[in-house]
């Protein structure tokens, strides 16, 4: 099979980026990858240039294989999973919770992604006056990793690394950013998250990377 390559944005902010490559770290799937700097001209839109060449919706990231273009990350998520079914929980059951916790994620908490973009080298010394959405997105958040964890045991949302907490990483590093008062049980997720080694791989990528995205720097100075 050719190599993948799967382009993604700035490590430090592009969270659909994280989730996709987090669950090919996690399969064992070696690829390559390709960061296209994001901001500037067409950022925001949907039109950056180089964006544009690799993946037909704007956006990335994008998975390559061959001729073939994977170009939404739970889609690309599903794909790693077919080469590496431990992505996913073995019992059936089990299986459709985690899928529905990944898709939940996917489709929802839009407050939450408005109000804290990813960004994951910053710290923010206070937590902010959160709107009516965001804290109705924050109990909802945290009643559905409340549920898994203690149907399952943790650490992780369906007691072993799965796409879901793929998808929920971001997040884990969004409740950082900006100071989020957070529960201990969800406390002690995210310091799961932050404890794998894709994840710490990322992070350090990220944190190191010179591009900056003044839209998102503005936010809360």
């Amino acid at each position: 099979m050719t190599r993948p390559v799967l382009y993604i944005g700035n490590k430090n902010y592009s969270s659909w980026s994280m989730r996709p490559w987090l669950a090919l770290k996690w399969a064992g799937i070696a690829f390559d990858e390709k960061i296209i700097p994001l901001g500037g001209e067409g950022y925001g839109q949907s039109q950056i240039k180089e964006v544009r060449e690799v993946s037909p919706s704007g956006r990335v990231p994008a998975l390559h294989i061959g001729d073939a273009v994977i170009h939404e990350s739970l889609a690309i998520c599903e794909w790693a999973a077919e080469q590496s079914p431990s992505l996913w929980p073995a019992d059936a059951l089990t299986r459709a919770e985690a899928r529905a916790a990944a898709s939940e994620m996917h489709a929802g908490f839009a407050a939450i992604r408005e109000a804290m973009s990813c960004n994951i080298r910053r710290r923010l010394d206070r937590e902010q006056d959160w709107s009516a959405n965001t804290r109705a997105d924050l109990a909802q958040l945290f009643a559905l990793w409340q549920r898994s964890l203690e149907k399952y045991g943790g650490p992780f949302l369906f007691g072993q690394r799965s796409i879901a907490d793929a998808m929920f990483a971001p997040v884990c590093t969004r409740l950082r950013t900006y100071k989020v008062t957070t529960p201990a049980f969800a406390q002690a997720y995210c310091n799961a998250v932050f404890a794998d080694d894709a994840f710490r791989e990322w992070e350090r990528a990220g944190e190191a990377e010179p591009w900056i995205i003044e839209q998102s720097e503005a936010l809360y100075r």
